[in-house]
């Protein structure tokens, strides 16, 4: 018995316990976690993935590494997903022109048949965001009006509240995403490029990103009180109000004291 109870006091057993305690908790968590892609998974088969490395070899190894597994210049993409590499070639960000504090967008350098078997090799190499399917991200069927609620709680403060773009610390800025396609959207809150947080489904599910992508879709520009102002809300409008509006009494104030003398 006194053998039987030491066995059970032994100082090692809090720490059995707790390797248990972590085994299942990671259990779990596999278990029921949200997937971190939320979009159907495209099938490539074996010779996209093969043409797809060929054009990695020959485009992207010299920065992120002949295995992708990065270089001092480029960070790694093995688990990316085929989601970032679409948003980032088929916007032109990559390859990139240039080293600078922010990755702009230029004219797309590769075909779209390109673009699917550059994202199914950096697919291959390890699981990662799929591409949306074309329901996940039509606008038609969201909701605008619950995508802004969610996008001015999430994106304004950097996209500005309408979609038009904003100035960021160190030269980075937030660009103006009316021209940006629905597709590239949901791919940038899924992946989060740059200098943007990633957004996974367990933040804003896919059904408010296709809000989001649908409020989005309304802005573009108009302004249906006239001028756009550069939409840029009331640091424009109180510009205007101050210049426009206290010149026109200033002059009108000028023009009653020269009459009445």
């Amino acid at each position: 018995m006194k053998a039987l109870a030491a066995r059970r006091q032994d100082r090692r057993a809090p720490i059995v316990l707790l390797l248990l305690a972590l085994l299942l908790t990671g259990a779990l968590y596999a278990v029921l976690a949200p997937t971190s892609a939320g979009a159907a998974t495209v099938k490539a088969d074996a010779t996209d993935i093969a043409t797809g490395e060929k054009l990695f070899q020959a485009n992207c190894a010299t920065c992120h590494g002949p295995s992708a597994a990065g270089t001092a210049s480029g960070p790694s993409l093995i688990g990316v997903g085929a989601a970032a590499v679409d948003f980032q070639v088929g916007t032109g960000r990559m390859p990139a022109q240039m080293n600078g504090p922010q990755i702009e967008a230029k004219p797309v350098q590769f075909e779209q048949e390109e673009i699917n078997q550059l994202a199914a090799y950096v697919a291959s190499l390890g699981a990662g965001p799929a591409i949306p399917t074309a329901e996940m991200v039509d606008p038609k069927l969201g909701d605008a009006s619950n995508g802004m609620a969610i996008f001015r709680t999430n994106c304004a403060m950097c996209h500005n509240a309408v979609g038009a773009g904003g100035a960021l610390s160190q030269g980075k800025f937030a660009p103006k995403l009316w021209d940006t396609t629905p597709t590239h959207i949901y791919e940038a809150m899924l992946t989060g490029p740059q200098s943007m947080p990633v957004f996974n489904d367990a933040n804003i599910t896919p059904e408010e990103k296709r809000d989001v992508i649908a409020f989005i879709d309304q802005q573009g520009g108009a302004s249906p009180g006239g001028l756009t102002l550069g939409a840029l809300g009331p640091v424009s409008e109180g510009l205007w109000a101050w210049v426009v509006g206290l010149g026109l009494l200033i002059g009108a104030a000028v023009w009653i004291g020269a009459k009445s003398s």
